[in-house]
């Protein structure tokens, strides 16, 4: 089971980008065994999919082409056999989310406070172990439908189990807010949406948005969340609005 002292928890998505390499074996992630059955549906889809899918529907369901889809059918075929190397999460997530983050620099403990939604393993946290893999949330995998929908259901226990008076802080985008039933965790703890918004409202996207994120991550799980009312970094800005924290963009 999960034994985390902490009771601070920060939703964070993972990263297309991913480190090459790892170890062929490593130690259990804390939840791997609440989810082991589900996750083992996910491995039997990607079986099937390797025996029956068309080129194209390889590029539709893993959500790349040309060299990445070389490298992702290869890590595919890895994970179905149980070839596959792992590294920590906080060691493979590679994107700007993750560098922002800068996790390297953070402890262990810390990196227990990171929560991360994925297509592959529905739930891991930042150190636990994780192959090189394409499969983003919102595929859909036969028979499973769509990864979001299959998840949902599926990671309702584990929050209901270990969330309970904790503070959770929301930065997933919309595709892994989906696997998440934010009314259980609303019931259950302390829980905050953090949004990244232009000076119009209008979503915030992009490499300076992610950036961002990264850094507003970095803020929460080092300094707690209180600290982020003064949030300033880059021009961006925190502000609280009808009761959510948006960070807001610089003025162009």
């Amino acid at each position: 089971m999960w034994a985390v002292s902490a009771q601070l928890f920060v939703l964070l998505p993972p990263s297309e980008a991913k480190a090459v390499g790892g170890v062929g074996h490593a130690h259990t992630g804390a939840i791997d065994e609440q989810l082991s059955a589900a996750r083992q549906e996910v491995v039997s889809a990607l079986s099937t999919l390797l025996d029956t899918a068309t080129p194209n529907v390889f590029e539709k369901t893993l959500g790349v082409r040309g060299p990445l889809l070389d490298r992702a059918l290869a890590s595919t075929r890895a994970i179905v056999d149980g070839s596959c190397e792992l590294l920590p999460a906080w060691q493979r997530y590679t994107g700007v989310v993750w560098a922002h983050l800068d996790p390297s620099t953070l402890s262990d403990a810390q990196r227990r406070q990171l929560l991360v939604p994925s297509g592959l393993y529905g739930l891991t946290s930042g150190v636990d172990p994780v192959a090189d893999y394409r499969l983003k949330m919102s595929a859909s995998l036969a028979p499973l439908g769509k990864l979001s929908s299959y998840w949902r259901p599926r990671l309702a226990p584990v929050f209901t189990e270990q969330m309970r008076g904790a503070v959770v802080v929301d930065l997933l985008p919309r595709e892994h807010e989906l696997a998440i039933d934010e009314t259980q965790l609303r019931d259950r703890c302390e829980f905050h949406r953090v949004t990244f918004v232009h000076h119009d409202g209008a979503r915030a996207v992009g490499h300076e948005a992610k950036a961002a994120k990264g850094e507003v991550a970095r803020v929460v799980v080092t300094r707690g969340w209180d600290s982020l009312a003064e949030f300033r970094w880059n021009g961006w800005k925190a502000h609280r609005h009808r009761g959510e924290v948006r960070i807001v963009a610089p003025r162009a």
